[in-house]
């Protein structure tokens, strides 16, 4: 089980922007999965990797698949309080979930 967070390399977000999108991605798509799988992710340990991607495009194209495949997912859009205009797309969440199926939506894109 694991969960795979995507986020833009794009927009020059400052860590701390970063990680507070991230964190909101991460729970986003946890609240989307059925109780069983929640359950099961938490007791593995909650794995988690952040990943690279390049815009706004490729995080919509990831969450069509991760839907196609019935993985919980969240896309996250900023409230634009600080650093980003407002509705703009940070991440994308994938999981939690088997992991060859997050793998089939992100195991071709770097790590964060």
């Amino acid at each position: 089980m694991k969960q795979a967070i995507v986020a833009r390399t794009d927009l020059g977000m400052g860590r701390g922007k970063l990680a507070a999108q991230v964190a909101h991605a991460s729970l986003s798509a946890y609240e989307d999965a059925d109780e069983r799988t929640r359950k099961r992710w938490k007791g593995e340990g909650q794995k988690k990797v952040v990943l690279k991607a390049s815009g706004e495009s490729e995080l919509f194209r990831l969450a069509d698949e991760a839907q196609r495949l019935g993985l919980p997912n969240a896309i996250v859009r900023d409230a634009g309080h600080t650093q980003l205009d407002p509705g703009t797309v940070t991440c994308l969440a994938v999981g939690p979930g088997d992991e060859a199926e997050i793998d089939r939506v992100t195991g071709d894109l770097s790590l964060y």
